[in-house]
């Protein structure tokens, strides 16, 4: 994907509201630490478009971030659910 498709894509579900401006610098620091990879590709009638997908890197670091965040998010559900019972 392209970012102004990230950008899209992110805006149609209503997940989340981001500007360019949020979205660029983002994806650039993670090509810096290797978690997407790029290339360029042209497109017709228009300036190349830089293309962005999760690296191997990348895609271990999502598995690791959801892992820590349903740790988290158990940790949290369970600390109301016996603060209630009290």
């Amino acid at each position: 994907r392209y970012g102004g498709e990230v950008i899209q894509m992110l805006r149609a579900r209503g997940e989340l509201v981001v500007s360019e401006g949020t979205i660029y610098p983002l994806l650039s620091r993670m090509r810096s630490e290797g978690l997407v990879e790029t290339e360029w590709r042209d497109t017709p009638g228009g300036a190349p478009r830089r293309y962005y997908r999760l690296s191997r890197s990348g895609q271990k670091a999502v598995a690791q971030f959801r892992d820590e965040w349903f740790r988290f998010r158990d940790s949290v559900d369970n600390i109301f659910r016996n603060g209630a019972r009290q």
